[in-house]
């Protein structure tokens, strides 16, 4: 048994290099990194490889023959992929999707693609949500009525358990809030903020509201400007919008653990690493129910600000509580991760 992670190289983001060889401190890359060092410490041969394109591919597997070839995401055209296939018919190949449909459905050719590769005998797709189970299975019923659901894996995301503790300090001028992840509509960074604003107005402090903008996607360029806006308004009032670069992973968690407070109360997600990369190092995290280690006295509706400005509320009075109850939850989901995982292995020799 033998397994190979694949991602592409995103050129987009060369400047946040990885410190290591194998490429960017994107969430696709941590994911499958993580997922990687927990197969190898469990003793399955796993290994990862970044590559520039498709015409990388083959020349990868030739290399590391694998029995299993776990391909990162949609980005391997099917011409290319029914080739590699038939290349190397003794190999499972498995295309892991880290984004729901409704999603997808925004990426162009996606669902295409995703299509083709369910006609492909040695290819299955792996998701890495519950409920994605029965959307792609569904969407596969409608192409093809006699589609084997089996080719349709459940393989959800792995975080490495290393937590630190820290202590909320309300006796600061500010408060410094979080919202980190790429800039782009689902992430719901503007409904945040305004919950933000309320918040701390609420409790007498000024907000210093962190995000990346060095990350714009999927039309999140008006969301950035409307951001911007508003804080230039709110700037008599001491409120700050602070923007950061997309940074390597020990960078981020060292900006993560200087907050006070983090925020994901996204419209979807499919585990969010971001969260976990403030969870990990202590912090208080606001989120919404589509995280799936989310913590329900803690979350919010994304669509309803109230709700968010009350779960803020709620966390600054009980800190401690959020952190011990989203790092045991994080734990639990992850230790199932890795049973999951295992088992699959464990079946496929």
């Amino acid at each position: 048994m033998k397994i190979l992670f694949l991602l592409k190289r995103r050129d987009d983001y060369s400047h946040a290099l990885h410190s290591s060889h194998l490429g960017l401190s994107t969430g696709l890359f941590n994911s499958a990194s993580f997922m990687n060092d927990m197969l190898n410490e469990a003793g399955v041969e796993s290994h990862l490889e970044v590559v520039v394109d498709n015409n990388c591919i083959d020349r990868e597997v030739t290399k590391y023959r694998p029995t299993h070839v776990i391909i990162e995401a949609l980005w391997v055209v099917p011409t290319k992929f029914y080739i590699l296939q038939k290349l190397h018919p003794n190999v499972q190949w498995i295309v892991r999707l880290h984004s729901e449909l409704p999603f997808l459905a925004g990426e162009g050719m996606a669902m295409d693609w995703l299509g083709d590769y369910l006609t492909y005998k040695n290819v299955s797709i792996g998701v890495n949500a519950p409920r994605m189970m029965q959307e792609v299975i569904d969407y596969a019923s409608i192409k093809f009525p006699k589609f084997d659901k089996s080719k349709v894996v459940y393989m959800p995301n792995f975080y490495p358990q290393n937590y630190d503790k820290k202590s909320l300090d309300k006796s600061k001028e500010y408060i410094d809030i979080g919202c980190f992840g790429a800039v782009r509509p689902l992430k719901n960074h503007m409904l945040q903020a305004i919950a933000a604003v309320k918040f701390a107005e609420s409790i007498n402090k000024k907000l210093r509201f962190h995000i990346n903008a060095g990350r714009i996607e999927m039309k999140g360029e008006p969301v950035l400007h409307n951001l911007r806006g508003m804080f230039i308004q709110l700037y008599h009032k001491g409120h700050e919008l602070i923007s950061h670069t997309w940074t390597p992973r020990e960078q981020f968690l060292n900006l993560c653990s200087q907050m006070d407070i983090g925020m994901q109360c996204s419209f979807s997600e499919t585990f969010n690493i971001v969260g976990a990369d403030l969870v990990s190092q202590g912090v208080p995290l606001v989120t919404s129910s589509e995280i799936p280690w989310h913590t329900p006295c803690f979350s919010a509706t994304p669509q309803e600000s109230q709700e968010i400005y009350e779960a803020l509320r709620k966390t600054y009075k009980f800190p401690r509580i959020n952190t011990w109850l989203n790092q045991y939850n994080l734990t639990r989901y992850t230790n199932k991760t890795r049973e999951i995982w295992l088992n699959y292995f464990k079946e496929e020799k």
